[in-house]
């Protein structure tokens, strides 16, 4: 039996359905075009942005509540409305400092005239907020119209923008994603929308991606999370404006559920969104269970009412920095915890760069720790919200001084936790700030030896294997082979040479040219053993993997010895054994107590 899918009965329509059973409401396309002005360049729902702005909004003066007048609340929709054109995610980003941030108004009651925010969403109390939505939206740009499938609005405000497409057209997800990517552009699109959406997702019933506004096509992410019994329970669910349905979960109805429950949407809006220098990034699911499970984990105490800590143990290549970034975030807007400081420890010069630079680039306010001296200044300071730090800064600092911070509303977040250094360092960090929740985080699988890690910060909170980021493709597999090229030794050549050079020493001397001589043979046998293995190299990857696509990685202890490797591969007489190479090489170790493999 053929069937004979179409876009709107087999992704758009059971969209539409399980979303108003999630709680959002159905507008017409009559009742959006009447509440946006009947203005197609306008992407804002003016009458319901009014209406919500009025409710949602008081102010305090003198123990008694007020409204904001009517010329405040058109001052907000107007601010929204006008934010100025800066680019697409520059603008996206204006927008997203007004609507978590709020805007400011002058309010005179009893002749008193005081300045008052007016919040366009109540982030709190999610329940305050009204989430509509509207299908085929129509939106004039530069160059005529386009018509997303799904948009979402939360107070009157384009939240969420999703293409559905059909299961049975091959590569229909990229299509739904290229579509997304083609209406933010300038030529052709209608970037408008765009400056509002925090969230753009591409559905067919077997798949669903998502991503922010500015994400290119391949950083476009999936989302996992165990939800079926509670959609198939929704499904269920008939009401006034939709009927019972009897049918299987699809990959769609888990990916629209989880990212677009409203109040979760909400909070993946508030606190797990940030803008890395050029980019908006929206947090992988990982990242989200990891900070949602650690924010848990540090509101159980010990005995000695300490915050609990753990260990996050991410693999490479998941976004360790941008989980401490979130993870900190979160830790500011949580009303429960009270001044939130965080402290975030490294053990390397270059790493501590790095996580500085990603939080200045996210926009956190951050200091970095120069030396134990200025580590002991920025602590005394309680205005210095976030800190980073070398991890040797708080051996210093212990040495000089018995200062300690007993707060328990400090984080202390431990990059690469899993080293051998970190035992005493560990007791020194404890010197200073005794009260302190750890959360050490790792991308390195920890071994039997290090266990011990995991037990010291308080077992693991969150786990991100190599395995689940290979299959989300965040990352790629590496295929391991062990090999063996035949080497062989001129020992008579060596020998002679020994010889030559011994014959006018003293026994004494002539064992001490050996131990040298020893060293000298291994120099000597340098290239050959180069030129074996290089040789080895070769003809596998021309009999496996040339002409694939596929690349091949060799890691050596010293950069000449890289060198000569690559020398040796550009430089054979056969032209099938020659292999297009690029030497890569790491700054040196600027580890703590670590000798510099240079």
């Amino acid at each position: 039996m053929t069937i004979n899918y179409t876009e709107y009965n087999d992704s758009q329509k059971p969209a539409l359905t399980l979303l108003q059973k999630m709680g959002w409401q159905y507008l017409s396309q009559e009742e959006v075009f009447a509440a946006r002005g009947e203005i197609y360049t306008n992407v804002l729902l003016d009458d319901i942005l009014a209406q919500q702005l009025s409710k949602i909004n008081a102010f305090e003066y003198k123990g008694e509540s007020y409204k904001f007048s009517t010329g405040s609340i058109q001052g907000a929709i107007n601010a929204l409305k006008k934010v100025p054109n800066e680019g697409l995610v520059q603008t996206n980003e204006r927008v997203y400092d007004l609507i978590t941030l709020g805007k400011s108004f002058n309010e005179t009651v009893q002749g008193d005239r005081k300045a008052y925010t007016v919040k366009f969403i109540d982030w709190q109390e999610p329940e305050n907020n009204v989430f509509h939505v509207a299908e085929e939206f129509e939106v004039e740009g530069g160059k005529g119209k386009r018509r997303p499938d799904l948009v979402l609005f939360v107070n009157g405000i384009p939240f969420v923008v999703i293409e559905n497409k059909r299961r049975d057209k091959n590569e229909s997800l990229d299509e739904a994603i290229s579509q997304n990517i083609r209406n933010q552009r300038d030529e052709g699109g209608i970037p408008k929308l765009f400056y509002y959406a925090q969230l753009l997702l591409a559905v067919h019933p077997n798949a669903v991606k998502y991503a922010a506004t500015g994400t290119p096509a391949k950083f476009w992410s999936v989302w996992k999370e165990d939800n079926d019994k509670e959609i198939a329970k929704l499904l269920k669910k008939k009401t006034n404006s939709t009927p019972a349905e009897d049918r299987f979960v699809t990959e769609q109805d888990k990916g629209v559920y989880a990212l677009c429950k409203p109040k979760q949407l909400l909070d993946l809006a508030y606190k797990y969104i940030v803008f890395d220098g050029p980019d908006k990034k929206i947090c992988r699911y990982q990242q989200y269970f990891a900070v949602q499970d650690t924010i848990k984990r540090v509101k159980t105490t010990n005995k000695d009412g300490n915050r609990q800590g753990g260990v996050i143990w991410h693999t490479t290549g998941s976004g360790k920095s941008l989980t401490m970034v979130m993870l900190s975030k979160a830790l500011a807007l949580d009303t429960s915890i009270d001044s939130p400081r965080v402290i975030i420890v490294t053990d390397r010069i270059s790493l501590d760069k790095q996580i500085f630079k990603t939080f200045v680039n996210c926009g956190k306010h951050v200091k970095k720790a120069k030396s134990g001296n200025d580590l002991l200044e920025l602590l005394q300071d309680k205005g210095n919200e976030i800190i980073t730090t070398i991890i040797d800064k708080f051996e210093i600092a212990t040495k000089r001084t018995s200062f300690k911070d007993e707060s328990q509303n400090i984080f202390v977040l431990v990059d690469e936790s899993h080293r051998s250094q970190y035992g005493s360092a560990h007791a020194q960090m404890k010197r200073i700030v005794p009260n302190a929740s750890y959360i050490g985080f790792t991308g390195t699988p920890l071994m039997k030896s290090q266990k011990s890690t995991s037990k010291k910060f308080g077992g693991f909170i969150h786990k991100y294997t190599i395995d689940q980021a290979v299959k989300d493709g965040a990352v790629l597999p590496l295929l391991y082979e062990g090999r063996s090229a035949k080497l062989t030794i001129n020992k008579k050549k060596i020998d002679k040479g020994f010889e030559r050079l011994a014959a006018p020493l003293s026994e004494e001397a002539r064992r001490d040219l050996k131990k040298k001589f020893a060293t000298i043979a291994r120099i000597y046998e340098s290239d050959h053993v180069i030129e074996e293995i290089a040789y080895d190299i070769s003809e596998h990857f021309r009999e496996n993997w040339k002409g694939t696509g596929f690349k091949a990685q060799l890691a050596v202890p010293k950069i000449d010895t890289a060198i000569k490797y690559q020398k040796y591969f550009e430089s054979q007489p056969d032209p099938e054994l020659k292999i297009n190479t690029r030497v890569v090489f790491t700054p040196p170790d600027s580890r703590q107590n670590n000798d510099d493999v240079w």
